[in-house]
């Protein structure tokens, strides 16, 4: 038999890989929930063929007549309560899309069938709802992850690598992260998201939690995992017309050994916004975007080429920690371990600007 050229052998192995990835399921997912607007964003992977979605959970009828004329959705998919559908259909994993404080019930009927969760963030309202989640995480021996768009930047995982592993910038000093926007109203925001973001029961608070924890969560994941010694933190109303029962603008400090970090969180900036800024004792880098990352050292200041991130959305991870290819147990941005800290520096926070003192942790 003669040998395979070396270009068929090339068209051989390029045919065998889209064939095997061709031949990879697709992830089947339950949906909880639908008055989270963050919900487009997997309605439009089911539509591009990203994911399979095999039941939604909701019992508010208007809004389930409304994602059925918007994305041309079977009858047969929905179902009154998440107990419905875990009665009928059994996903790889449930995507909440619901008020934060009803996460935990979230968690609590998908843990004893064996069924992951994925959360939009923040992880939960109180300590106390976090704890119980990690709790049912551990006995029923699931993932419970939990959702930020500022995972997926390419820019956030380059800086969270140039300064961990390369240690281009040196120690870390100070960490500043500018996250919000003009306000969830203003932006058009939906009337179902706007009933329980702005409701200090269900949120668990305003700007502070909506976009705090965000900055929570990526200086968590800078500092290996570990919590602040202290948090200290400022709230105002600026808009009380507009959002009367919780707050619209805070600062958060947080302490730790050696470095600071400030997150602003509002809903009053001028445009929306989603930075990060790292100060070492030998430079700085600023992911301004998604895209978009410069180094500073000294006085000179370049643009950074950014590589495509390994995960740039929360299905492709979670699929993959499903298939054991990344542990559930580690302390990246989506893990368990960051955001229960995560929870922890929002209520001191919380706690703080409501008491006007220093929390220590």
């Amino acid at each position: 038999m003669k040998h395979l050229s070396y270009p068929l052998v090339t068209l051989f192995v390029f045919l065998f890989c889209i064939h095997q990835a061709v031949a990879q399921p697709l992830l089947r997912v339950g949906v909880a929930g639908l008055s989270h607007d963050h919900v487009h964003n997997v309605m439009h992977q089911y539509k591009n063929g990203q994911v399979m979605i095999v039941g939604i959970a909701e019992a508010d009828t208007k809004l389930v007549q409304r994602y059925k004329r918007s994305y041309q959705l079977p009858d047969s998919l929905f179902y009154p309560s998440l107990t419905a559908l875990l009665r009928h259909v059994h996903p790889d994993a449930v995507l909440a899309y619901n008020a934060i404080n009803e996460h935990l019930s979230v968690v609590e009927a998908c843990a004893p069938e064996g069924i992951a969760v994925m959360v939009e963030k923040p992880l939960a309202t109180t300590v106390k709802d976090a704890d119980r989640i990690a709790a049912l995480a551990d006995r029923y021996h699931i993932p419970v992850l939990t959702n930020y768009e500022t995972t997926w930047y390419d820019t956030n995982q380059q800086l969270f690598d140039m300064v961990s592993n390369q240690h281009t910038i040196g120690e870390v000093r100070k960490m500043v992260v500018h996250d919000g926007h003009q306000g969830p109203k203003e932006i058009g925001c939906s009337a179902d998201f706007l009933n329980w973001l702005t409701d200090p029961v269900r949120n668990g608070g305003g700007a502070l939690r909506d976009f705090g924890c965000y900055g929570a969560n990526l200086m968590t994941w800078l500092m290996q995992g570990k919590a602040p010694i202290a948090v200290t933190a400022v709230t105002r109303q600026l808009k009380p017309a507009v959002y009367p029962k919780v707050d619209d603008d805070a600062v958060i400090l947080l302490e730790y050994p050696g470095a600071t970090g400030v997150i602003e969180a509002s809903w009053n900036w001028p445009f929306s916004i989603k930075d990060w800024e790292v100060y070492g004792t030998g430079g700085e880098l600023h992911a301004l975007n998604p895209k978009d990352l410069r180094l500073r050292v000294k006085d000179k200041s370049e643009e950074v080429p950014v590589r495509a991130a390994v995960y740039r959305d929360n299905i492709t991870y979670l699929a993959d920690v499903l298939n054991g290819k990344i542990d559930a147990a580690g302390k990246d941005l989506s893990s368990l371990s960051n955001n229960l800290i995560v929870v922890k520096i929002l209520e001191a926070a919380s706690r703080s600007a409501r008491e006007g003192k220093r929390i220590v942790l």
